[in-house]
């Protein structure tokens, strides 16, 4: 086939003990899913679950053992970290119900829904949609992707990240307000999922700020841990 110009490689993560990677599709994530970060946000309870997408291209690979940079985005001073657990789709689907949710896992990673703040609070106000300030370039570190026999028990996972050693998020995956399968349910109503695609499912309380130099490292049990430093 021709094209105008050559297209771009196609963006993919590691699989943990395995040559082959993890071809990406689509980037999904899960708004406000743990009830004391919504309070922090300034809501509260078991609202219905609502979703924002990332480009395939916001992933920035953090390889376990090494520290990946992670450049400063453009037209912010406000740059929040966001730990999450990130489902990776295998097997894709319609209408999937949650308890058949594990036959389309492929398997788990840890991620970072990284955040312009006061972009995404401007947009806020304005009643406008949050693009610009979640789906710039660079705003979806992931590390690499362990498959989910070897992952362990996933719904009781803790998860951290730290920044320059010190804690900034601490909670457990059970605290998820929508559970994985839940989650898998819900987005498979609204969109077809397929093979590749990543599901980034929410943080739990403790978002802040990082700027130039700060390391942040993150983790959920069980999975490759990752760690960055912003540029």
């Amino acid at each position: 086939m021709n094209y105008t110009f050559s297209p771009s490689p196609t963006v993919s993560v590691p699989v943990s003990g395995r040559s082959e990677r993890f071809p990406v599709h689509r980037i999904y994530c899960v708004g406000r899913n743990y009830e004391e970060h919504a309070k922090e946000m300034g809501f509260t309870g078991r609202e219905p679950p609502f979703f924002f997408l990332k480009p395939a291209d916001a992933v920035v690979v953090a390889d376990e053992g090494l520290t990946a940079p992670l450049p400063y985005p453009s037209l912010t001073a406000n740059f929040h970290h966001e730990i999450e657990l990130v489902v990776a789709i295998g097997q894709g689907g319609r209408n999937i119900r949650a308890e058949d949710a594990a036959q389309h896992i492929f398997g788990y990673a840890v991620g970072l829904d990284m955040t312009r703040r006061d972009l995404q609070g401007e947009m806020k106000k304005q009643g406008r949609p949050w693009s610009i300030g979640k789906g710039f370039d660079h705003s979806a570190p992931i590390g690499a992707i362990t498959p989910a026999a070897q992952a362990g028990d996933i719904e009781q996972a803790a998860l951290w990240l730290q920044v320059n050693g010190e804690d900034r998020q601490r909670s457990n995956v059970s605290q998820l307000i929508w559970n994985i399968g839940e989650i898998v349910q819900h987005l498979s109503q609204a969109w077809e999922l397929q093979p590749g695609d990543l599901i980034y499912t929410g943080t739990p309380a403790g978002v802040a700020a990082v700027v130039r130099g700060d390391t942040l490292s993150a983790g959920v049990d069980g999975l490759c841990g990752i760690e960055l430093k912003v540029v």
